[in-house]
Order: C-alpha cells, then structure tokens, then sequence
C-alpha cells in the first residue's frame, strides 16, 4: 500500500469518540407477519433484516441524538458545554422549525453552542461528518458534535409491505477534534447528489410544495414513497463509484482496508459493493439484520457494531459509504485514531 495523504488546509482531523442509541421497542419480522402480507423468509431474503426498533410515542430523533450525544461524550470525557457545533444529519427532525439541533443543543445543555441540520437522505451522516470535518480543518472549531439519525417508522406505512419492512429508528453521534501529533484520521471524501432521482425517493406531502391537508393525508402522502428497483440501481452503481473512487485518488485498494462501513440499507447493496471492491466478508460491517434501514443511523451504529465484532481498530484504515434519497452518494476515507 502507498497511502497519499492528500493535504490539507490548516489541520487535520479525526473522531476521538462515538456514541449510539436505538429505542428499546423492537418490531421483529414475525410481527410484520400479523401486519400485512409478508412473511420472515420473504424480508430475510430480499433484504437481510430479522427486526428494527421503533422510538415510543412522545418522543422526536431529537431525543435519540440526545441519547447518542450523552454516549459521546462520556467516552471522551467531556461536559456538553465543551461542544462548539452542533450537525445533526436526518430528514425526520422533530418538526420543520426549530432545527433538531437547536433542540438537541437545549436539551443536553450545550450552552453557547451553534448548529445546524443536513438533510441528505440516507447519506445525512457522512455528509454531516464532511461539514463537521471541515469546520475542524480550518481551525476555527476544535469540538463538532456530529449526529446521524432517524426515526423513520414515524413516516412508513404499516399497510405497504414493499417498504415498512425495510426501516427502523436509531443513530449515533461521533465527535470531530483535531488529530494529534503523528495522527492522520480523516484522508478523503467524495461527495454527489442528483436531483434527477428525487421521483423514486420522496415525501410528498408537508413541505411547501404540498401543505398538510385532509387530502394529503388521506392520499398517504406522508409516508416514504419508494421506486424499489430504480433506488436500488442508483445504490449500487453510485456506491460502487464513490468508493471505487476515493480509493483510487489516494493510492490503495480494497485489500488495504481495514474495515468496510456501509450505509444498511440491503444486504444485495452491500454485498455488491464490497464484492466491486474485492472485499472478503470478515472486513465488511453489516448489521441490517437487528436495526434494518435507520438512514442516517445506519452508519455509526454500524461503527459501534464494528467494535464489538473486532473489526474496527486504532491504526485501521476505514471506508465509509451511503446512497439515499436526492439521490445522495458519499463515501469517505479515515484512519480511525481511537
């Protein structure tokens, strides 16, 4: 391997913690079973999910960033008032306004903190950690709190079997501070979106375009609307290319990673990316089958699950990816530092 660690300006930087949160409620295939016209061996099949957590009512994403956040920080020592930023990455916030980080800013207490909210689909994660990445570079934020999560049973259709066996609630928050001496931690990234595909992948009803009304709730315009096949193109070849990609601009191969992380969307997806990379099973994180789809969760909770399992060590060189709805793509390469 001949890393090329591209410049850049000011300082590096890297995650130095993370922390993950998924509700107690678990949903599992059988359940769906009295739900609608499924069965376990169908999902398992198609898409490698045995079950997904639910957030109980009365409660927002905000809260399991909150939970997440909270995790995050006693991993790393810290009181919520040592964060400067605050990027929450998810596209089912609390409500349209406030952000879901100013809530979360309230509710752990991080006085004088700022923030925002990155709205990406299920690529909500990496490209918040871009932002988050970026903001520490220029040397004008040492602490960014950068949060992926999503409660998406508050948007899925209980009726269509197509899609509400596909996603769950959950996410993760991970902490972005300058590397230290002989420490590389973030490399590279690439980053796309194509408003083209926003037809396959959407709600409809909400926003400006279509105010809430009677009609668009009778006509189901609040739950995910999902053209599985054109997504599941996109998803493979874009994900495919995004990694493929940042690879090849910095001098390595899939055989130089230490660990694969891989938005969890399907495991065909997964399995079709690491196989483009040439990726042996032991280095790829897959974990749809206890959280199914989390969208902008999928990716730190994939990372905690990649410690547990061995896979992820100080000194590894890491690859993450995610396609969602836009479409978004992202893929970012890191040598994990803690």
């Amino acid at each position: 391997m001949s890393l090329t660690v591209r410049p850049v300006v000011g300082r590096r930087a890297k995650i130095s913690a993370l922390g993950t949160y998924v509700p107690p409620k678990v949903i599992s295939n059988q359940d769906l079973e009295k739900m609608v016209e499924t069965s376990d061996e169908w999902i398992v099949t198609r898409t490698g999910i045995r079950e997904r957590h639910m957030l109980a009512k009365g409660l927002g994403v905000s809260d399991i960033g909150v939970e997440a956040a909270k995790k995050c920080l006693a991993a790393r020592g810290l009181k919520p008032t040592d964060l400067e930023v605050i990027i929450f990455g998810t596209v089912t916030p609390d409500m349209m306004f406030p952000s879901t980080a100013c809530l979360v800013q309230d509710k752990l207490g991080a006085a004088g903190a700022w923030g925002f909210d990155v709205s990406a689909g299920c690529s909500g994660f990496v490209f918040a950690l871009q932002a988050g990445v970026k903001l520490v570079e220029s040397g004008s934020y040492s602490r960014v709190l950068v949060i992926g999560a999503d409660a998406n049973t508050r948007m899925t259709d209980y009726s269509d079997r197509t899609t509400c066996v596909l996603f769950g609630d959950g996410g993760g928050a991970v902490l972005v501070e300058p590397a230290g001496d002989g420490e590389i931690g973030f490399i590279d990234s690439v980053n796309e979106i194509d408003g083209s595909g926003g037809v396959a992948l959407n709600l409809k009803a909400g926003g400006s375009l279509n105010p809430s009304t009677h009609e668009t709730v009778d006509k189901k315009m609040h739950y995910i609307y999902q053209d599985g096949p054109a997504v599941y193109k996109f998803a493979v070849r874009k994900m495919a290319e995004a990694t493929e990609k940042v690879l090849a601009r910095n001098g390595v191969t899939g055989a130089d990673l230490g660990c694969f992380i891989p938005h969890q969307a399907n495991l065909r997806i997964i399995n079709s990316t690491a196989e483009r990379l040439g990726l042996t099973a032991d280095r790829v994180v897959v974990n749809i089958e206890k959280y199914g789809n989390t969208s902008a969760g999928t990716i730190p909770l994939a990372m905690e699950t990649a410690i547990e399992q061995g896979k992820l060590k100080k000194g590894d060189l890491v690859l993450l990816a995610a396609a969602g709805a836009g479409f978004t793509v992202g893929a970012t390469l890191l040598r994990w530092e803690i």
